[in-house]
């Protein structure tokens, strides 16, 4: 038997007691600090990592369950887009949508007395195209060619309107209207580069 285990059992029962006491306490406290505590430091970890697993799958899972309301949301702007772009005539488009204007006018029985396309004008994704027009005619006869352009496919505005010279033959009044009609094209990416490019470089120059 070993010499200091022998030491202790000769002793005293209240001295063995509590020198039982004490090495319970120096076995706990050992174990606490080389096996509780970096366990507690490890499980703590774990809690930590888990607990940010969860919170971000919880955000992934919000996402993924609004992605295909997403997708539909994306899907009818794409087909708004298309929409809209298919009103706007191509720059090949121009001469055959400003002939069909000219043409719902006569139709309309109006006579054209002027009809002069201007300059475009440049936005962000579209160009305006303004056409003076000057015609003759009764007033429901205009009527009917606003009625008339309305319904082209393509977009055109009627814009500026005015009278003049009003004149009363037979049993109808006649009228020269002056007006704008405007209509638009869509500019194609490499089109927009280049006009912002021409931007850059005037608005350069002015410096």
């Amino acid at each position: 038997m070993n010499a200091t285990l022998e030491k202790i059992l000769d002793r005293p029962k209240a001295q063995k007691l509590g020198i039982l006491v004490g090495l319970i306490i120096l076995i706990s406290a050992a174990f606490y600090s080389f096996l509780y505590s970096p366990q507690a430091d490890e499980i703590a970890k774990l809690n930590e990592s888990i607990e940010a697993a969860q919170n971000e799958k919880s955000i992934k899972q919000k996402r993924a369950a609004n992605l295909p309301k997403l997708q539909q949301e994306l899907g009818e702007l794409d087909v708004r887009l298309k929409e809209a772009i298919a009103q706007l005539p191509s720059k090949k488009e121009i001469a055959d949508l400003l002939s069909s204007i000219a043409t719902k006018a006569q139709e309309s029985g109006l006579d054209i007395n002027l009809f002069r396309p201007r300059p475009e004008n440049y936005k962000d994704f579209y160009a305006e195209i303004p056409v003076e027009m000057s015609i003759k005619g009764t007033f429901h006869n205009v009527i009917m060619f606003f009625d008339a352009v309305g319904r082209l496919t393509r977009l055109v505005n009627i814009d500026n309107v005015g009278f003049k010279n009003p004149k009363v033959t037979g049993d109808q009044m006649v009228l020269e209207f002056t007006t704008t009609a405007i209509t638009y094209r869509f500019l194609e990416e490499a089109e927009r580069k280049k006009i912002a490019d021409e931007k850059a470089k005037a608005l350069k120059a002015k410096k």
